[in-house]
């Protein structure tokens, strides 16, 4: 559970940022705006120690410690959990250029401080991990972490945009009302604990990469990934189904909300906080258990 909570992390700072850009304030700064970039690092400094203190008051300490160490877990959940470190520190990054950029530091700062924000802040939760006897910090986590960080440098540096993004969806699954203690017992608690029912996309804008064509700019084209039939982690741990575990690759179109056109600076707001959920829509499913499935709407 204390894993998925990154998630939240991720997703409710830009909640907080919505009144905000209902107003002049967050118009972006033509040059360095020192206010603004000192604000920054108070606030990212507050929120950042904040969550860590509170993950140690209501999670670590009540598990025993021991010396650093590390846990090879680089083979759970058919790496679903790292494709998520992976989203969780493109999003931290791509927020940290944002607000960088909105305050008016130049682009070498912004990929400097700004991108790696996510890193630096998982890295100090696996160091917690990792003096926890019960856990372990992860190598595969410290390397999915820095990927997310360079997915999102390299896109500037190459396009200076994001003309791919990560997204995530999710839908329910029977496995859940096998292990609810370790899946949940309801949606919300599903959707951050079950990974049979997530699935993560590289999410291209087409428009971004023809800009004279006809098509439109919101429509984009996604490749997913997602894995079902795990009731734990290690397969071999439990095995009380009779399917084994297995992968699943699809291949769906979506929408960049961010490029719909709208006057209402509350519905960009909003289109920019909730893009991070790819729209469902007809997708084709490639899997090592059955091969080839058509949805006429995947969620």
């Amino acid at each position: 559970m204390k894993k998925r909570l990154l998630f939240l992390i991720t997703f409710l700072i830009p909640f907080f940022l919505i009144g905000q850009n209902l107003s002049t304030f967050l118009k972006k700064s033509d040059s360095l705006h020192k206010k603004r970039r000192n604000a920054l690092i108070v606030s990212e400094s507050i929120i950042a120690t904040g969550a860590l203190i509170g993950l140690n008051e209501l999670w670590y300490k009540d598990y025993p410690r021991s010396k650093f160490h590390f846990k090879n877990d680089n083979n759970d959940w058919k790496q679903m959990d790292k494709v998520g470190h992976f989203m969780t520190s493109y999003y931290l990054g791509t927020l940290g250029i944002k607000t960088l950029d909105w305050a008016g530091v130049s682009k070498k700062e912004q990929l400097i401080y700004g991108a790696t924000i996510g890193v630096s802040f998982l890295t100090a939760i696996e160091v917690l991990d990792g003096f926890s006897e019960q856990w372990g910090a992860s190598t595969g986590d410290v390397l999915a972490n820095a990927a997310g960080a360079g997915f999102a440098i390299g896109q500037e540096l190459l396009w200076k945009e994001q003309r791919i993004s990560v997204k995530y969806s999710f839908h329910q699954t029977k496995y859940a009302q096998l292990r609810t203690n370790t899946f949940g017992d309801n949606y919300l608690q599903q959707s951050l604990k079950d990974y049979n029912g997530q699935t993560y996309w590289l999410s291209a804008n087409i428009w971004s990469f023809s800009k004279k064509s006809k098509i439109p700019k919101w429509v984009n084209i996604a490749l997913g990934y997602g894995a079902e039939g795990m009731l734990s982690g290690n397969e071999n741990n439990i095995n009380n189904i009779d399917e084994k575990p297995y992968r699943q690759f699809y291949l769906s179109l979506d929408v960049d909300l961010t490029k719909i056109k709208t006057s209402s600076k509350l519905l960009k707001s909003v289109f920019s906080v909730v893009n991070f959920i790819k729209i469902p829509a007809p997708t084709l499913e490639i899997n090592t258990k059955n091969g080839l499935k058509f949805h006429f709407i995947y969620f």
